[in-house]
């Protein structure tokens, strides 16, 4: 399955949940309290397979990315110790362009994704352009010269806030820890997603 690039508010409102993390999909005067389409509001009653294949699907939309790596990163979060869901998102979390995004590099994962992909940014010096490489504690990524005066990565600089994980200055940052549970997003109930693949 490939990696789903339409509307991201058509998405937000099937889901009820904001796919940017920005809330942007649900501003006042645009919120609407049902499912795109011309027949969103006869939606009925989802079934328990249903509501558990919602929450994969919101979750793998808000990193974007496709099915198999979904999957195949479940698989390694499941042999892992700990609480699996948790451990789930942090390798979710561990991705080069989602770094890339909390590090304030760009305003969404779809422009963080793109940027690494145009080869901006550096991994430990070397060059980084793929979006799924994984990040351990201790790696730096720093924009390279040329880049850094790219203006959508400065308004981005300016405007975002810095992943408290992550120790930057302007133009380069490091992963100093993995981030807790605590700090990541509230609104996905990771349980459900284990409940899918372990049926």
């Amino acid at each position: 399955m490939s990696r789903y690039v339409g509307p991201v508010f058509k998405r937000s409102r099937r889901f009820g949940f904001s796919i940017l993390e920005t809330g942007k999909e649900f501003v006042k005067g645009k919120q609407r309290q049902y499912a795109p389409g011309q027949h969103g509001q006869r939606r009925g009653k989802l079934s328990d397979f249903g509501i558990h294949q919602l929450e994969k699907q919101k979750v793998r939309f808000m990193y974007g990315i496709n099915e198999r790596q979904f999957r195949n990163t479940f698989a390694i979060a499941n042999k892992a110790k700990g609480v699996t869901g948790t451990a789930f998102l942090q390798l979710l979390e561990s991705r080069l362009d989602n770094i890339v995004y909390r590090m304030g590099f760009a305003q969404t994962r779809r422009q963080a994704r793109q940027l690494v992909n145009h080869g901006h940014f550096l991994l430990n010096g070397k060059k980084a352009d793929i979006p799924s490489q994984r990040i351990n504690v201790g790696d730096t990524i720093e924009l390279r010269a040329k880049s850094q005066n790219v203006p959508t990565i400065l308004a981005s600089i300016e405007t975002r806030v810095v992943a408290p994980w992550i120790e930057k200055d302007k133009f380069k940052g490091k992963l100093i820890r993995v981030p807790e549970r605590k700090e990541l997003n509230q609104e996905i109930n990771e349980a459900l997603i284990v409940e899918f693949y372990n049926k």
